[in-house]
């Protein structure tokens, strides 16, 4: 059902912790790289973004610290504060142990100058499992920001304008159903992403692809590859991602092969960084940045 509209606002503000080491700035540099205008923006040390929840529009701002999140929420309903806030822990990976994670991929002489550099790395989430699906199929053999750029584009068209824009956030995400409807003229992209994008968007507004990170991961990939145009990368990213796997190792990504040849490692599949594999994923990422 669509969120219920509300005309009112309630402003909640409170400390999300996370146990420390806690790589606040690699998190920030990821989230701003990523960000789609009109939906999100970062500045200094604070992340801001818009979701679209059961009762209406939020504006979520996120001031990380080096123990966690100072959280800022604009409600349309206080009854979405339960479910914003979890979002917001997912987003941040705030329940990671972080001493296990160092611990593992600090062992390998390969990793152990990059986990020095950057102890308590997280792996950034989803706030919105349905834009990060879109995410993902968007960023399918294109860069960063690009899959940015066509993010941007589908917020105009399609997004839903906010009763009270906040500086920068103009916007919701548009909406499964609202993606899966969606023009030619407003997917301007190769029609065989088009077509994935429209599978993808009606298969989560259906209930037949379910991206809860509290589910069931094996199905919810199942039911990702049995969609035409959706590979063992899309899947395995938003498993990563969407569904909060720590040990999904992208080993087919440009980013992380890129990574392994410049630090001279052969081997694609990952395996000695088990259990905690996609920290090994984004660590690399950020290796190239560096």
């Amino acid at each position: 059902m669509p969120p219920t509209p509300r005309t009112g606002r309630t402003t909640v503000s409170r400390h999300l912790p996370a146990r420390r080491p806690f790589d606040a700035p690699g998190l920030l540099a990821f989230l701003a790289t990523r960000a789609i205008p009109g939906v999100e923006e970062v500045s200094g040390t604070t992340y801001r973004r818009t979701l679209l929840l059961g009762h209406g529009p939020a504006v979520v701002e996120l001031t990380l610290t080096d123990d966690g999140a100072d959280v800022l929420l604009t409600l349309s309903d206080p009854a979405d504060e339960a479910d914003v806030t979890g979002r917001c822990r997912l987003l941040l990976d705030l329940t990671a142990d972080p001493s296990a994670v160092d611990e593992v991929l600090g062992a390998d002489p390969d990793l152990r100058p990059l986990v020095a550099a950057a102890p308590g790395r997280r792996v950034p989430g989803a706030a919105d499992p349905v834009e990060m699906a879109v995410r993902a199929v968007l960023g399918q053999q294109i860069s960063v920001a690009g899959a940015r750029t066509l993010a941007a584009r589908l917020v105009v068209a399609l997004g839903t304008p906010l009763p009270w824009p906040q500086g920068a956030l103009t916007h919701t995400f548009p909406t499964a159903p609202a993606l899966a409807q969606a023009p030619d003229s407003v997917l301007a992209m190769p029609a065989s992403r088009r077509r994935t994008l429209r599978g993808l968007a009606a298969a989560l507004a259906e209930g037949k692809v379910v991206l809860d990170p509290t589910g069931d991961r094996d199905e919810a990939e199942r039911a990702l590859l049995a969609l035409p145009g959706v590979g063992p990368w899309t899947a395995a990213y938003l498993r990563m991602r969407a569904l909060a796997d720590p040990d999904i190792f992208l080993g087919t990504d440009l980013g992380v092969r890129k990574a392994l040849a410049a630090l001279g490692i052969t081997d694609s599949s990952g395996s000695r960084w088990r259990p905690y594999r996609s920290y090994a994923v984004v660590h690399l990422w950020a290796s190239l940045h560096s």
